[in-house]
Parts: C-alpha cells; structure tokens; sequence
C-alpha cells in the first residue's frame, strides 16, 4: 500500500488528467479542429506520462525504501534473509525505476518469510 502522504501528488495529477479529458470531451462535442484536439490528447499524455514516472520513480522508490527499512528492522542478524536484504540496500540508491517493482517484490517476500519467522519464535 502507498502511504497517503506519497500519494497525494499523483492524484492530483489523475485529477487534473481527468479534467484535460473532459476537455478533450467537449472539444469533440462542439466540433473544434483536429489540431486543437491533438494539442489536448498530447497534453493529457504528457500529464500521464509525468504521473507514472512520479509513482515509479518517487513514491515507489519512497516506498521500497521504507520497506527496507522496516525488514532490516525485523531481521535479528540470523534469520536467513540479512543477505538479501543487504544485497538490495546496496542496490538501492542506482536501481532503475524499471527494476524497482521487482526488488518491491522480493521485500515483500522477504517480509512475508520474517513474519512466519516471528510467529514461529514467539510460538
């Protein structure tokens, strides 16, 4: 899940696309030049374009990090995941925001494989 704070300037940015849409709408509606169209179609993908790399690239990134965290937080030193975890917060600060749903993933798996390891030594 994203936290709310990351993701509040993305759905300004969905808002805003919406309403370029709703525009692009009317302008069909009412018969406007084809020109003046493809100006708002460039538009809106240009606002959606920014909004994906924001969610990649930021709130992603800001999210992976915090995850990092709070898994290196949960691993003792011997729960079978420190050099993983290691491996990805050396990763962390040149990954590409191409690689950043992949290492999400491997986080949450690793998450995932602490918390049994927690309940299984609190057991």
């Amino acid at each position: 899940m994203i936290p709310k704070d990351l993701s509040h300037d993305i759905i300004q940015r969905v808002n805003y696309i919406k309403g370029q849409l709703e525009g692009i709408n009317k302008m069909l509606d009412d018969g406007k030049e084809p020109d003046q169209i493809l100006n708002q179609f460039k538009a809106a993908q240009k606002g959606l374009d920014k909004a994906h790399y924001i969610l990649l690239d930021e709130v992603y990134r800001k999210s992976l990090a915090i995850k990092i965290v709070e898994v290196a937080d949960i691993c003792p030193g011997n729960c079978g995941n420190e050099d993983k975890i290691q491996y990805i917060k050396k990763q962390f600060p040149n990954l590409h925001f191409n690689d950043l749903t992949e290492r999400m993933k491997e986080v949450h798996e690793i998450a995932k494989r602490l918390e049994e390891y927690q309940s299984e030594n609190n057991s």
